[in-house]
């Protein structure tokens, strides 16, 4: 299971979150989103466990826990959800060619 963590202050680290989240269970990756230009932490992280169980323990237990000064929020991601990951909404929607809102004079054609 992979959970999303968000609301991360800026000097949490890699580590402190291993340490926080594997009272849990086993994990199998964490990872801090960083800015790719500065490195930065963009404060959210994903944590990735063995099992769902000790994802959904860990997620009941740490969601609002208090890390760093900041409340963390703690939700499943959606890459854990399975099924589809979207697509485009390509193609011909259909419609006519003024947009499918009635043309230029509002919808309302003149009949003579």
């Amino acid at each position: 299971m992979k959970l999303f963590v968000a609301s991360l202050s800026y000097e949490t680290s890699e580590d402190e979150l291993r340490e926080l989240f594997a009272a849990h269970g086993e994990l199998k990756e964490v990872s801090i989103a960083t800015d790719r230009e500065t490195g930065k932490s963009r404060g959210f992280a994903f944590i990735k466990f063995a099992s769902r169980k000790a994802g959904e323990a860990a997620l009941k237990e740490l969601n609002g826990t208090d890390v760093n000064g900041r409340k963390l929020s703690v939700q499943e991601s959606n890459d854990s959800r399975g099924g589809s990951r979207g697509g485009g909404r390509g193609g011909n929607r259909g419609g006519n060619r003024h947009g499918g809102r009635g043309g230029r004079d509002g919808g309302r054609r003149r009949r003579n």
